[in-house]
């Protein structure tokens, strides 16, 4: 209990604390860290680089052929069906599909009479997409999050406003992402709406790696592959755990160059703090060639990313985006090379869901 405090209490105040202290080492003004809504934009991001965007771009061919190919060496193994048809999709899975339907309809249209709730299509979509997850994995394996770990699954989704909360709180500093549609929002009312929207956020993408999961050849080939080791004891992790740090204190004075760390950083330090306390770290199975832990959570926020632009696009309430460097080549209004940013991101999803099951159910994350 003592190692998991420590892999949580300290990644946290360290997420919070260090980019501000850098800040207030410049002598920069805080006030505008705390500003609800958040709506001032104080950054100025540098331009479009042919380079850095084509490296970017390279880069996420070579992590998507590395998998590919160990995908092709492997064999699939089938999914376990244990109850229920093909077709036995749960009443709740229909009724996500109903909020689903009806949330996107309201999100993309204008209809007069129903102005006043424009804003808030957000929180039933999302309901809606993670109970017709929920239901395509029962129908494929007679199981799934909400049905056979309800009391987890339902944790899920105070523990997701905490979550995505610190990715708010680090984004004040580097400015990568803005909300439009938020200005008539006083600040309670703003804390109240996002902490409501962000609840679906974790829900959403493990339950979507439950059921990428059901599929043979998205999961099979990759349980026995190429192992890799980390060798070198605790001073590789030490070092590291030291990096991270420093840059978390100057995200906020050098945010086109540091920006990445919004993502790595807290799977860093969550990873180097298992290592230096002696536990075994979310990366532990690549040591025996088992890579779905690492490939199934990034794939799966991938996807859900891939619908949060989808719906965000023509959303009246919604998020845009000023990412130094790539801001070009829009797949809806993320810029194409910020997509990768969604891969270490289901990997902290992974490890925030891993130590909620291991208070809630001893470790069976």
């Amino acid at each position: 209990m003592r190692k998991t405090l420590i892999t949580v209490i300290i990644p946290a105040l360290l997420l919070a604390g260090l980019p501000l202290l850098g800040i207030l080492a410049a002598e920069k003004n805080v006030s505008q860290y705390w500003e609800f809504p958040p709506l001032t934009r104080y950054v100025a991001h540098a331009p479009f680089c042919w380079p850095l965007f084509t490296a970017l771009v390279l880069l996420g061919l070579l992590v998507a052929g590395l998998f590919l190919v160990q995908m092709g060496r492997g064999t699939a193994n089938a999914p376990v069906m244990t109850t229920g048809g093909k077709w036995s999709l749960p009443w709740w899975g229909w009724l996500g599909l109903g909020l689903l339907t009806a949330g996107w309809v309201l999100a993309w249209n204008r209809f007069p009479w129903f102005a006043g709730l424009q804003p808030h299509t957000f929180l039933p979509l999302w309901l809606g997409f993670i109970l017709v997850v929920n239901g395509l994995t029962r129908m494929r394996t007679g199981s799934c999050l909400l049905s056979s770990r309800t009391g987890f699954f339902a944790a899920l989704f105070p523990l997701s406003v905490v979550f995505w909360w610190f990715f708010e709180y680090l984004n004040r500093f580097v400015q990568n992402w803005y909300y439009v549609g938020v200005e008539d929002f006083s600040p309670l009312a703003y804390v109240i709406h996002a902490s409501l929207c962000f609840a679906t956020v974790l829900p959403a993408v493990l339950s979507t790696e439950e059921l990428l999961a059901s599929f043979p050849r998205l999961s099979g080939p990759l349980a026995a592959s190429w192992p890799v080791t980390c060798r070198g004891g605790k001073y590789p992790a030490f070092a590291l755990f030291v990096l991270s740090s420093l840059g978390l204190a100057g995200i906020g004075l050098r945010p086109d160059y540091l920006f990445p760390l919004l993502w790595l950083s807290p799977l860093l330090l969550v990873i180097t703090l298992q290592k230096l306390t002696g536990r075994a770290t979310m990366l532990a199975p690549l040591g025996r060639g088992d890579w779905r832990p690492v490939w199934l959570p990034a794939l799966a926020a991938l996807c859900c990313g891939f619908f949060w632009e989808l719906w965000n696009f023509n959303s009246q309430a919604h998020w845009e985006y000023s990412i130094p460097f790539v801001q070009k080549f829009h797949i809806f209004a993320m810029p194409a090379a910020g997509y990768l940013g969604y891969l270490p991101f289901g990997l902290e999803c992974r490890a925030a869901g891993a130590l909620l099951a291991e208070y809630l159910e001893g470790g069976n994350g």
